[in-house]
C-alpha cells in the first residue's frame, strides 16, 4: 500500500511539473521574446525608379545587410538551401526530432558531430542572437526555434535566414552576398553560383571566395554532388560548375547626399526617382569635371524629367559632404528669364522691342555690365542673350522687385535676402538673393512647362501643386529667346548643327566670382549646374559660361533623346510670337525715355474695375464677352489679358474681350507713352 501511494504521489508530482511548465512556457514566451535587434539593423538602402540599388550603407555594427525575402531569390536557390539544410523546413515545428536524433546517433557511433542536426529555424535563432557552439546553446536554439514558429510563419522564418546569413567577412544575407560576390541580385542565379551560396554560411570565413577560392568551389561541388545523389535536385545542375571568384566586388555608393537626407533608419529602403543609368553617368562627369578644378572647385547638378517634374539625376558635390545642391547662393543673373517673362506679360515690351543699355543711376544704384561697357540701344533679345545688367535694371525698375519676388516665392520657392533689407530692390536682377540650386531648377522647369511651376520631387508618388510664373506666350517667348544664347565655347551653334537637340539656357556669376551657373532646358529635360567652392570663397576668373555652360551641355549629351511625340512631354515651342513689334512697342519706354506733359495722368481701367468678380452668363448660359474701358493716358490704347494681345476691329468704339471659361484673369492696358495700368478680376 505504501509502494502504491509513493507511486501515486510521484506520478502527481511530474503532473503537475508538467502543468507548470505549460503554464510557465507562455509567460516565458512574452516575457524573454526572440531578439530581432539585428533582423532590423538593415543597411540603409536607396533604390532608382526601376528597382535597382543606387546606393548601400553598413549597418550599426558594421555589416553589409540588406533585407531579403523569398520572393527576391531564384527558386532554385531555395530549392537547393532546403535540401542541404532542411528538407522538412515546411512540416516541423521548428526542431526536427528525425535529424536530433539521427545527428545524435551519429555521434555516439562516430565519436564527434557528423551533422549538428540544427533545423533552419534553429538556424535563425542562432544568427539572431549569436553565441559560442555547445550543448546549452544548442538547447537555447531549440526553444527559441519554438518561439519563432510560433510567433512568424515560414517564409517570414526563411526572410529572417536570407537576411542574415553569413557569407564571409561583413557581407551578410543572400541579396548582399549575391552583389558582392557575383555583382548581380539573387533573382537569377546560376546552379553553381547557388551551390556557393549554399555553401558559404557552413564555414564562411573558410569557405571566403575571394581568398579561399579553390575551398569555395569544391564546397560547391559537394553540395551539387549531394543533392543530386538525393534526387533533390537535376542532374544537370552539375554541368554548371562553381564560378572562381577573385575579388569582392564594391557595393554601390552612387547618391550620397539622398541617401544621407532620405535613408535614414534602413526600414525599408528607399525608393526614388532617380534614373538607374543617367545617376552614375552624371556622378561620373562631376569627377572628372571636379578633378580638373585644381582651386578646390566643386560641382553640384540636378536632372529633372519635364513630363513630371521628377528628380532623374542629383549630385549635392563630387567632394563635399554638404549637399551644394540645397545651400543658397547668390545666382547672379539667372533670374533675369523671369523679369522679362513678367515684363512680356505686361506688355512693357517685346523679344524685338529696343531697350537703352547706357549709364544709368536709380537713386545711389548705378549698375554696370560685366564687360564694364555698354552697347547701346539693342533689342530685348539680344539683352537678355547677351545678360546685359541695365536693361534688366530698367525692366525690373518697371516690373516691380516686390512683384518678382512675390511670384518666385508664390510657387514655393525660398528666397534669402542680406539681414538689411526691408524689401526686394533692384540687386535682384544681379544676383542680390539667396536662392539654391534645386529652386532655380525648377524655376527653369516651369519655364519649360509653359510658365507653370510645380515642385520638384525625388521619392515616388510626391508631386505637388503647380504655380504660375507668366503666361504661356512669355514662357515660349523667353524659350525662343535662350534658344538663341551663344554656347560655351567649342560647341556649335545649334542653326549649324543638323539635329541638335534644342537646349535654352542662361547662366550666371556672383560677385566676386563665388558661385557659377548655368541652368537650362529641352522638351524633355532640365538640367541645373552650379560650380563653386563649398566655404564660398572667390574662384577668381571662374564665371558662368566658362565654367558650368560646358558642364551643362555635357550633362544633355549624356541624357537620353528627346520625346516630343510623347503627349506627356510638354512643348517649348519653336513658334514663339513673332508678329510685327507694334509701333508703340518698338522702344522700352523708361522712366526717363517717358516725355509726357506734366499735365498728362497715366492710363486708368474703368471697366473691369481691379478686384471685382463679374458674371458675363448670357440668358441662354452661354458666356458673354467682357468689355474693357480705359481713360486718362494716350490713346490709342493696347489691350492685353493674361499677357496676350487683345485684337480690336478698326470699326470698334469699345473693344470687348471673350473669355474662354471661369476664373482670374488678369487685364492690362498700355497708352501711346508706354505707360500702363492693369486689373485682375475673378470671370464667372
Amino acid at each position: 500500500m505504501a509502494g502504491s501511494g509513493n507511486r501515486l504521489f510521484r506520478r502527481r508530482r511530474v503532473l503537475l511539473f508538467v502543468l507548470l511548465v505549460l503554464i510557465a512556457l507562455p509567460v516565458l514566451d512574452r516575457v524573454f521574446p526572440p531578439d530581432l535587434g539585428r533582423y532590423r539593423d538593415l543597411s540603409n538602402v536607396v533604390l532608382a525608379a526601376d528597382g535597382s540599388v543606387l546606393h548601400v550603407a553598413t549597418t550599426k555594427d558594421g555589416m553589409w545587410r540588406l533585407a531579403t525575402g523569398p520572393g527576391a531569390v531564384d527558386s532554385h536557390y531555395i530549392d537547393m538551401l532546403l535540401g542541404a539544410e532542411d528538407h522538412r523546413f515546411r512540416d516541423h515545428l521548428g526542431v526536427d526530432p528525425m535529424a536530433a536524433a539521427r545527428a545524435a546517433w551519429q555521434l555516439a557511433r562516430n565519436g564527434r558531430i557528423v551533422s549538428g542536426g540544427s533545423t533552419l529555424t534553429m538556424q535563425v535563432a542562432r544568427l539572431l542572437e549569436p553565441h559560442r557552439r555547445s550543448l546549452l546553446g544548442k538547447i537555447r536554439d531549440s526553444l527559441r526555434a519554438l518561439q519563432l514558429e510560433e510567433r512568424f510563419d515560414k517564409d517570414e522564418i526563411l526572410s529572417m535566414y536570407l537576411t542574415l546569413a553569413p557569407f564571409g567577412g561583413n557581407v551578410e544575407g543572400v541579396r548582399a552576398a549575391s552583389l558582392a560576390w557575383f555583382g548581380h541580385e539573387p533573382t537569377k542565379l546560376t546552379p553553381g553560383e547557388a551551390a556557393i551560396l549554399v555553401a558559404l554560411p557552413q564555414r564562411p570565413a573558410a569557405l571566403r571566395p575571394d581568398r579561399h577560392p579553390a575551398a569555395s568551389i569544391a564546397a560547391a561541388q559537394r553540395v551539387l554532388e549531394r543533392l543530386v545523389q538525393e534526387a533533390r535536385i537535376p542532374a544537370a545542375d552539375q554541368e554548371t560548375p562553381p564560378p572562381a571568384i577573385a575579388v569582392r566586388r564594391a557595393f554601390p555608393r552612387y547618391a550620397t547626399h539622398v541617401a544621407d537626407r532620405y535613408a535614414g533608419n534602413g526600414a525599408r529602403p528607399v525608393r526614388t526617382t532617380l534614373d538607374s543609368h543617367i545617376q552614375p553617368a552624371i556622378e561620373h562627369l562631376a569627377e572628372d569635371a571636379t578633378a580638373g578644378m585644381t582651386d578646390g572647385g566643386d560641382i553640384a547638378i540636378l536632372v529633372v524629367d519635364n513630363r513630371d517634374f521628377s528628380i532623374r539625376a542629383w549630385v549635392g558635390g563630387a567632394r563635399s559632404y554638404l549637399d551644394l545642391a540645397r545651400r543658397r547662393r547668390s545666382p547672379g543673373s539667372a533670374l533675369k528669364p523671369f523679369i522679362y517673362g513678367l515684363a512680356f506679360d505686361d506688355l512693357a515690351l517685346l523679344p524685338d522691342s529696343l531697350v537703352e543699355d547706357r549709364p544709368i543711376r536709380i537713386g545711389d544704384y548705378a549698375p554696370e555690365n560685366f564687360d564694364r561697357g555698354f552697347h547701346g540701344q539693342v533689342s530685348a533679345r539680344y539683352a537678355l542673350q547677351q545678360s546685359l545688367n541695365v536693361p534688366a535694371i530698367l525692366l525690373l525698375d518697371r516690373v516691380g522687385p516686390g512683384r518678382l519676388a512675390a511670384t518666385l516665392r508664390d510657387v514655393g520657392v525660398r528666397l534669402d535676402f542680406p539681414a538689411n533689407d526691408v524689401s526686394p530692390s533692384l540687386p535682384l536682377a544681379l544676383g542680390g538673393v539667396g536662392i539654391s540650386l534645386l529652386d532655380l531648377t525648377r524655376l527653369y522647369a516651369g519655364l519649360a512647362h509653359d510658365g507653370r511651376s510645380a515642385p520638384l520631387h525625388i521619392l515616388e508618388g510626391r508631386p505637388g501643386e503647380a504655380g504660375t510664373l507668366m503666361t504661356q506666350r512669355a514662357a515660349r517667348m523667353i524659350a525662343d529667346i535662350l534658344r538663341g544664347s551663344p554656347p560655351p565655347e567649342g560647341r556649335m551653334p545649334r542653326l549649324l548643327a543638323a539635329g541638335a537637340r534644342p537646349i535654352a539656357y542662361k547662366t550666371g556669376t556672383s560677385y566676386g566670382f563665388r558661385d557659377a551657373w548655368a541652368v537650362g532646358y529641352s522638351p524633355s529635360w532640365t538640367v541645373g549646374v552650379w560650380t563653386g567652392r563649398a566655404d564660398g570663397t572667390p574662384r577668381p576668373g571662374a564665371y558662368g559660361r566658362n565654367t558650368a555652360a560646358p558642364i551643362l551641355y555635357a550633362v544633355f549629351d549624356r541624357l537620353p533623346a528627346e520625346t516630343e511625340a510623347d503627349p506627356l512631354a510638354p512643348a517649348v515651342a519653336s513658334d514663339a510670337v513673332s508678329a510685327p513689334v507694334p509701333l508703340g512697342l518698338r522702344r522700352f519706354a523708361d522712366r526717363d525715355s517717358t516725355h509726357m506733359p506734366g499735365n498728362v495722368s497715366p492710363p486708368r481701367i474703368q471697366y473691369p474695375p481691379d478686384g471685382a468678380q463679374i458674371d458675363l452668363t448670357l440668358d441662354n448660359g452661354t458666356r458673354g464677352p467682357m468689355k474693357l474701358e480705359a481713360n486718362s493716358g494716350t490713346p490709342p490704347y493696347r489691350w492685353s489679358v493674361n499677357g496676350v494681345p487683345v485684337a480690336v476691329p478698326r470699326w470698334a468704339t469699345v473693344p470687348f474681350w471673350q473669355p474662354d471659361g471661369p476664373g482670374f484673369v488678369r487685364v492690362t492696358v498700355v497708352d501711346a507713352a508706354g505707360r500702363r495700368a492693369s486689373a485682375t478680376v475673378r470671370v464667372r
